[in-house]
């Protein structure tokens, strides 16, 4: 199997400093006030968002193409919340909603394949002490 690496550099304090996380053809900026607040740039819970969407989709288009059938989309955004227990932040929930176009799927078995990608994607077994909540449509 593959292996990939991803680098991050941070300058200052956690308030006022600022970094950069790096990996394929991406770069991009990040500050405390674009992961904690509003602020321009991304996050990490954002890169995690985009890696769980990216990965849920391509794991129920080969359970879907599994099944004889050629999906012409699966479509997963990743809602990741930010919250805080005692220990200080932490990932509380990931919302996947997912919409699949697909001729000849049945909603029957559609629902059982959305339901096992949800529970086997690589990603979900990563966050899994993460409630990972899934909305799936069949379009």
């Amino acid at each position: 199997m593959s292996v990939r690496s991803a680098n991050a550099k941070w300058f200052g304090t956690l308030k006022d400093g600022k970094g950069s996380m790096n990996f394929s053809d991406y770069s991009g900026p990040y500050t405390f006030a674009s992961r904690f607040e509003e602020g321009k740039g991304t996050n990490p819970e954002e890169l995690v968002g985009a890696a769980h969407a990216g990965c849920y989709s391509m794991f129920l288009s080969a359970l879907i193409a599994g099944e004889n059938l050629v999906p012409e989309s699966v479509e997963t955004k990743a809602t990741v919340h930010l919250g805080r227990d005692e220990t200080g932040p932490v990932i509380t929930l990931i919302e996947l909603n997912t919409l699949v176009s697909c001729k000849g799927l049945s909603v029957e078995k559609f629902n059982e394949l959305a339901a096992a990608a949800k529970a086997k994607c690589p990603i979900s077994r990563l966050v899994a002490p993460t409630e990972v909540k899934l909305s799936a449509s069949l379009v």
